[in-house]
């Protein structure tokens, strides 16, 4: 028997403009008005910018001003560059870059809520016939589903920062959830169209992050449609699966045939690729459990109900689909030895969609007690954020100041007026929302989620207004990258270097910095990062022993790292 009784009262959908309004709320904060940061957020966009101011060759072989940087694949980059090319003129390039990222976003959002509203609809996921009438129509009943399935995606807390990173893993996310849509849309309704969409997505996800989750989630689709619908199966090996490998191979093609920079990044790519597979170990299992707690919250709570609930329809195809993908994405994660955040990012689509069918099956007791968890919690961490911000501001609490002047010192706190209105409307909204909860106690499924999402919003919100100033003097290397183009003599003096991928964006960006390319350079300067304290002006050393003698002409750190620091020499002879 279904373990859904449910009247129609109960399946309210939220009004689009509202939903709109809360993926707008979620999205543009920490997109405006910030430099690229210290993360793949820089290194990302470094590529973009490299490409857009580049040649053919930039485009076929990803890098940062000549360093090579092939591993994931081209096409976030690719569409990164052309938003520059577009819309950098008009907002600078940085912002233009993070255009594409609100696209990304938004193709994730739209695929998990089209592919709940989808599953949702179908016959053995409605509610059980009432005595006297009066269940939902499955239309309702979908897009109410859909509605909870975004709010929990939206809230998951693994989402948030990667969502708003210019880089591969914001578009590897949102592809996850758009193969998701095509695979059930073949499911639901097997056709030409359907197949050829599925292979699409397919080959795209391949460009984006490599071939290993594509493959992965192919085959895991491939035996449940031999399970479910063996009828299927000649629909992804005769058309899926051809089309997306023609698209999988296209760049790798190309660029063994162009040779960009008298080379191919293909064996690159296919080498970080088979890194990725070997036998679980235990620090991997230790490395998936310890994060994805979190990293997944408050989607897998659900997600664990809805699997327990719906645990007599064992066939049921919305239980089964986003199942099996958070079961290859959680085996994949388990064999590859790169322990890092965005291997995790497609477990959230698949949960958020799961989590959706746990909604209608949930006890009031459980509902009220996940309510008034995330109202206790999110409304501490938002009152925490106010308090830290005064401090900032006025030095009292003076604890508080001091520790937030000591992570970034130097930092001037300046008062902004339209980051404290759109902060204080922000926390106005989030007391009218947990007042109608509390006081209304509505029935309609995504009440369960509401709280939780709008609070990490308001979270979000008020760190990217009240906090940002303080976060980007902490996380932009901007103000170093000046400091290195005001000692350099002449421009586009080369520079050869050792820094890593998000220095070296930011210096060629914010510095100009002309920085040696692939096939290297006899370079007059020498930038070299280290953690040693500073050297007097006069000291030579000789790095490579080559008996080429470099002269310090300048060290420098930011001052919110103190691990981190810059020296740029001049060549004076050998």
């Amino acid at each position: 028997m279904k373990p859904v009784r449910l009247p129609a009262s109960a399946t309210q959908a939220l009004p689009r403009m509202a939903l709109f309004a809360l993926c707008i709320l979620y999205i543009l904060p920490g997109l405006i008005g910030r430099d690229p940061w210290k993360t793949d957020d820089a290194a990302g966009f470094g590529i973009m910018w490299t490409m857009a101011h580049g040649g053919i060759a930039d485009w076929l072989w990803p890098n940062i001003v000549g360093l090579a940087m092939p591993e994931k694949g081209p096409l976030a980059f690719w569409l990164g560059a052309i938003c520059i090319k577009l819309f950098g003129w008009l907002v600078g390039d940085a912002l233009a870059a993070r255009l594409a990222t609100v696209g990304f976003f938004l193709l994730g959002s739209v695929s998990v809520w089209q592919t709940t509203y989808l599953l949702g609809r179908r016959p053995e996921t409605q509610p059980l016939q009432l005595a006297f009438g009066g269940q939902p129509e499955p239309r309702d009943y979908g897009r109410t589903l859909a509605d909870g399935a975004l709010l929990i995606y939206l809230g998951c807390l693994g989402l948030l920062l990667h969502s708003h990173e210019t880089s591969a893993e914001a578009l590897y996310v949102a592809l996850t959830g758009t193969t998701l849509y095509a695979v059930a849309r073949l499911f639901n309704r097997p056709s030409l169209r359907t197949a050829v969409v599925a292979g699409l997505v397919f080959g795209l996800l391949a460009l984006t992050r490599g071939w290993v989750m594509p493959a992965g989630l192919f085959i895991g689709f491939t035996l449940l449609a031999g399970w479910r619908q063996p009828a299927l199966l000649r629909w992804l090996l005769i058309l899926t699966l051809p089309l997306a490998l023609v698209i999988a191979a296209s760049w790798p093609i190309l660029a063994n045939l162009l040779q960009p920079y008298d080379g191919s990044p293909v064996s690159a790519w296919m080498s970080w690729n088979l890194s990725q597979l070997a036998l679980p170990s235990a620090a991997g299992v230790k490395y998936f459990f310890r994060y994805s707690i979190w990293f997944a919250w408050p989607a897998w709570p659900f997600a664990a109900w809805a699997v327990y609930a719906w645990r007599k329809q064992r066939g049921a195809l919305h239980i089964t689909l986003p199942l099996t993908t958070f079961l290859v994405v959680t085996l994949l994660v388990l064999l590859n030895t790169h322990h890092v955040e965005g291997n995790l990012l497609p477990l959230l689509p698949p949960l958020a969609i799961l989590a959706a069918f746990g909604l209608p099956t949930m006890k009031r007791g459980a509902i009220n007690a996940v309510d008034w968890f995330a109202v206790m919690t999110l409304s501490t961490s938002a009152a925490f954020i106010w308090i830290g911000w005064i401090a900032k501001q006025t030095g009292w609490p003076a604890q508080l100041a001091r520790n937030a002047f000591k992570l970034a010192p130097g930092f001037k706190p300046e008062f902004n007026w339209l980051a404290f209105v759109v902060a204080v409307l922000a926390t106005a909204g989030w007391i009218v929302v947990v007042h109608w909860r509390i006081s209304r106690r509505p029935s309609v499924l995504w009440r369960a989620v509401v709280l939780s999402t709008a609070g990490v919003i308001l979270c979000w919100l008020l760190l990217m207004t009240l906090w940002l100033p303080w976060l980007d003097y902490g996380k932009s290397y901007a103000s170093v990258a000046q400091q290195i183009a005001s000692q350099l003599p002449r421009a586009n003096a080369c520079v050869d270097t050792n820094v890593g991928p998000t220095q070296r964006a930011t210096f060629a960006y914010f510095g100009q910095v002309n920085f040696a390319s692939f096939n290297g350079a006899d370079c007059d300067f020498l930038l070299l990062q280290d953690n040693n304290r500073p050297l007097a002006k006069d000291v030579m050393i000789e790095p490579f022993g080559d008996g080429v003698r470099w002269k310090l002409l300048w060290a420098g750190r930011r001052p919110s790292d103190r691990d981190e620091r810059y020296r740029l020499y001049q060549r004076v002879g050998s």
